[in-house]
């Protein structure tokens, strides 16, 4: 969710399917449910749902789950949840930024910390990570969607700045600021989109070798695993040998 992805970029382990699926579900009920609440209910005007929306189905969550986190924003009126962004660097100085959506900052900020602490990394103030990476507007499309060929094309007459070919999907790059706007004429095209959002890009990498990846895999999973945390980002790039 490994370069600049989420930590979901790199596969858990063998087993863990169905926990991960419903982790999954999760965070994406959360963020359908925060998106409704803070905007208007139809996704056709509410970009942020739309997204939402869009990236629940490229799970394959079921539409009784989505339009149940829907329903649940008028019904959790009095549950507050804030966008928080946590910095720090993990074992083998690798940085880390962690985003959560949370109606309980302190306890968030407290088991963050704790996860760091544990692992041998150390979390650090707001800029202590961030000046590694580059943030910009992301949108993943699957292959099957449209051809190489006409996606480059599509890309560039929605104001992208780059459509980047990965092994399953395509990833277009523009300003953060021209998400939205892009979003909106892609979609004149495509129909199905796998995300779309403002991710941290890395712009330098730290190497680590297979054998020695066991530590900072449990500790990117354990962050992932903790219920407040939506997005997970570092510079690690994996070496073969």
């Amino acid at each position: 969710m490994a370069g600049h992805s989420h930590w979901a970029g790199i596969k858990h382990k063998k087993g863990k399917a169905d926990k991960q699926r419903s982790k999954i579900f999760s965070k994406l009920s959360k963020e359908i449910t925060v998106a409704a609440k803070l905007g208007d209910k139809d996704p056709n005007i509410n970009a942020r749902l739309r997204s939402a929306i869009q990236a629940a189905r490229s799970a394959n969550m079921p539409k009784e789950n989505i339009n149940r986190a829907i329903d649940k924003s008028s019904t959790n009126m009095g549950k507050n949840f804030e966008n928080m962004r946590y910095e720090g660097f993990g074992p083998d100085k690798i940085a880390v930024i962690v985003e959560a959506l949370t109606d309980n900052k302190n306890r968030t900020a407290s088991k963050i910390r704790t996860i760091f602490q544990k692992n041998g990394g150390n979390l650090g103030t707001l800029g202590s990570a961030s000046h590694n990476f580059n943030q910009l507007g992301v949108i993943k499309i699957n292959k099957k969607e449209i051809s190489e060929e006409k996606i480059l094309e599509l890309a560039i007459d929605s104001g992208a700045d780059e459509c980047i070919t990965k092994e399953d999907f395509y990833e277009i790059h523009c300003e953060k600021s021209e998400i939205y706007n892009v979003k909106k004429k892609l979609e004149l095209k495509i129909k199905n989109f796998i995300s779309t959002g403002i991710e941290w890009v890395p712009l330098n990498s730290v190497e680590i070798s297979k054998n020695k990846l066991e530590t900072t895999s449990e500790f990117l999973e354990t962050l992932d695993n903790e219920e407040d945390v939506q997005n997970i980002y570092t510079n690690l790039k994996i070496r073969n040998n």
